[in-house]
């Protein structure tokens, strides 16, 4: 089984939130984030999987980032529980484009070889490469946590939309 040649850098972690102004001024406020860009507009791959999205910004501390997601707020929606999957997805950044497919197929190798169970067996999103040159493509870890993995070539966010 290959493996990549390099392991991927922590990019950011995507939370969701129904009140994006309220979750800026916390995360500006607990941990001195500063808001770095923000956004309204969406690839058709995050539209399908984030339905709702209306907005995101993006708060920086030090190397660490915050996504912070505004979706639309369902009808009867409960906070998340201790004991509930509570993030939407980690972001892990590679050196160049070329890493991505290998990342991926690694992913379906150790799908198809049967040793784990997978909550959600959803195969990884195609490697897509949006407007600001950002190649991306997202899986599921064994109990359906997402990740995605980018390459930041010719980026100025690091967001794949």
């Amino acid at each position: 089984m290959a493996r990549p040649a390099a392991a991927p850098d922590f990019h950011h972690i995507a939370l969701q939130t129904f009140d994006l102004d309220n979750s800026i001024a916390w995360y500006r406020d607990y941990f001195g984030c500063r808001p770095t860009w923000a956004t309204d507009k969406f690839s058709e791959l995050t539209r399908s999987r984030l339905p709702g999205i209306l907005r995101m910004a993006e708060v920086a501390l030090g190397p660490a980032n915050f996504h912070l997601f505004e979706r639309e707020e369902p009808a009867g929606v409960t906070p998340p529980t201790a004991t509930g999957i509570q993030y939407q997805h980690v972001c892990l950044s590679v050196d160049a484009p070329a890493d991505l497919p290998v990342w991926r197929e690694r992913w379906n190798e150790l799908f198809a070889s049967g040793r784990y169970v997978f909550l959600r067996p959803e195969a990884p999103t195609e490697i897509i490469v949006d407007d600001m040159g950002t190649h991306s493509f997202y899986c599921l870890d064994v109990n359906g946590l997402e990740f995605e993995f980018t390459c930041l070539t010719g980026s100025v966010t690091g967001e794949a939309p």
